[in-house]
């Protein structure tokens, strides 16, 4: 890093990547800054600034020394798992005085959670600070990060064999395998178990949310809420629609979603006959796009519902969860997915107008080049807004 940039990013303050140390004191405390980031997105410590005012203090030749050894004892003994760490000096002229700051890079950790390794705490970042991690749906969600746990494989533990929809499951593996359970020489239940549906008899995620006789009464939170509003503030107490929870497996939700949308939505006459029904004012096939990336894709770890709204000048689809794994919005946006739930990829496959090659928001764009994405990661969750036309 040369001397400029280090002066712009000490200048900007801390912030969730970047935190100034004067000294390196307490082993421990200090690994809680190491595990912080990359629990999180990673980042940078810089040693020899300090922490309040930015201050460029710098080091001395021997501190430079000491902390290089420190810092990698620190590392591996003091985190769990080890983190993998690389450091750099730069050279800093204030006031005529030459100062030393040492600059310690920490990567996303790829093996989350990270850990204190004498408390065996976990922590991230929040903002220019840290905190613990203590909700058990938090800490899954690391797991899951490293792709160490999958939501949608795993058992729901107030669920049985008698939650299955039996029609909608047969229905579903004649469709796959172009036999029956019989014909495949399967009972029921061995058809459940190796399609991952049943496990321990108890549903997984995957098999409630998509053979499940009623999902919500078990999940409630894995509903869609769809409101329709006059204006365009969220605030807005009057509704075009009553405020609805579309309940139901998952192809049910997108059906219900895409009935919304098309009911609440205006037609446009272009150059139709007289008495037709005219084309929707966006396009049909980039909000089965994004209705399909939001019921699959989303984060289930987070137990909240997707919201669609409609706005007069706009639609607005949130998903619970940010981007997985350090994936950003271009990425998306130039089919370059990252599977999170692929038990849910597999089912969709047979029951919707899915893909499955990583290439639905690439897609959408092409319908709709004027939809934008917000990967909202303080927020945990995936907004996609479609402008509407204005009406006249």
């Amino acid at each position: 890093m040369n001397t400029t940039k280090l002066i712009d990013i000490i200048n900007t303050g801390e912030t969730s990547k970047v935190q100034f140390k004067e000294k390196i004191t307490l082993p421990d405390d200090f690994a809680k800054e190491i595990v912080a980031m990359a629990n999180s997105l990673g980042g940078l410590i810089l040693i020899g600034v300090e922490d309040k005012t930015g201050e460029i203090k710098g080091l001395t030749d021997d501190e430079l020394h000491d902390y290089g050894t420190r810092i990698a004892n620190i590392a591996t003994n003091n985190v769990s798992p080890v983190v993998y760490i690389t450091t750099e000096v730069v050279l800093v002229e204030i006031e005529e005085k030459k100062k030393k700051i040492l600059i310690i890079n920490i990567c996303e950790g790829i093996n989350k959670p990270y850990k204190v390794s004498k408390t065996l705490k976990v922590y991230v970042k929040q903002g220019d600070t840290k905190r613990q991690v203590s909700d058990n749906a938090e800490m899954l969600r690391l797991f899951q990060q490293s792709g160490n746990l999958l939501a949608d494989e795993m058992e729901i533990y107030d669920s049985c064999i008698e939650d299955i929809d039996q029609e909608l499951f047969q229905d579903y593996f004649k469709k796959e395998f172009k036999v029956t359970i019989e014909e495949k020489g399967l009972n029921f239940k061995q058809a459940l178990i190796r399609k991952k549906v049943l496990r321990n008899d108890k549903l997984t995620l995957a098999g409630l949310l998509f053979f499940g006789k009623e999902p919500q009464n078990i999940k409630p939170g894995f509903c869609v809420k769809a409101v329709s509003f006059f204006g365009n503030s969220i605030s807005g107490k009057n509704y075009r629609s009553k405020p609805a929870d579309l309940k139901g497996t998952i192809p049910e939700l997108f059906e219900k979603s895409m009935s919304f949308l098309e009911t609440n939505l205006r037609y446009l006459q272009n150059e139709q006959n007289f008495n037709s029904i005219g084309i929707l004012e966006v396009s049909r096939d980039a909000l089965i796009e994004i209705l399909i990336n939001a019921l699959i894709h989303r984060d289930y770890f987070k137990n909240a519902p997707i919201r669609l709204f409609i706005f007069d000048d706009r639609i607005e689809i949130i998903s619970p969860g940010k981007l997985p794994n350090s994936l950003t919005v271009e990425d998306v946006k130039y089919g370059n997915p990252v599977i999170r739930n692929p038990q849910l990829v597999k089912f969709s496959f047979h029951t919707m107008p899915f893909s499955g090659i990583g290439t639905g928001i690439t897609r959408a764009l092409e319908e709709q080049p004027n939809i934008e994405f917000t990967n909202d990661i303080e927020g945990e969750q995936f907004i996609v807004k479609i402008p509407r036309p204005v009406s006249h």
